[in-house]
């Protein structure tokens, strides 16, 4: 059974991580959520849960209005070949969410390890970084280096790169 928000935020909480969660509709898309960005402050993020034609999985982490070249990013998160968007069903399984509620949180749910997390540069410049806590009707802020240690100590050190084409031009 996936972890659920109330859970992950309490294992936030004993972690002492602060990470305020702010409640809102649903939102499945980040033309959605734009009003969002308003009224909580922080980088706010895309996730995009990728596979390789290895069978390896990615979790890569954006600004939400970052552009991703989908026919290159392969050659910088280190994946054999293209990449393809995972299955609802593999994102189920693995990361314990449905489509429109991906967010880094769900490696939680991750606990065979299977799950690369990359953490684009861009949105790594952000002291702190906004995404969904497991489900899509909320929204939780983490102080970027938090979300770091607790993806680590989580057991999914996370990559930090730049994957984006605003990141890759301004050479971080």
């Amino acid at each position: 059974m996936p972890l659920t928000r109330a859970a992950l935020l309490d294992r936030l909480a004993a972690r002492g991580i602060e990470a305020p969660t702010t409640d809102h509709p649903a939102v499945f898309t980040v033309g959605e959520s734009e009003d969002l960005h308003d009224r909580i402050p922080g980088g706010h993020s895309k996730n995009l849960f990728l596979k390789d034609k290895k069978d390896r999985v990615f979790l890569v982490s954006v600004l939400a209005d970052a552009t991703v070249d989908l026919k290159r990013i392969h050659t910088l998160i280190g994946a054999q070949g293209r990449v393809s968007f995972g299955k609802p069903e593999l994102l189920m399984e693995l990361l314990g969410v449905a489509p429109g509620s991906v967010t880094p949180f769900g490696i939680v749910n991750d606990g065979d390890g299977r799950v690369t997390v990359i953490l684009d540069a861009g949105l790594m410049a952000h002291d702190v970084v906004n995404f969904h806590p497991l489900e899509n009707t909320a929204t939780t802020s983490i102080g970027r280096d938090d979300l770091i240690r607790f993806l680590t100590e989580e057991g999914h050190p996370p990559q930090v790169l730049a994957v984006t084409d605003e990141a890759i031009a301004a050479g971080l």
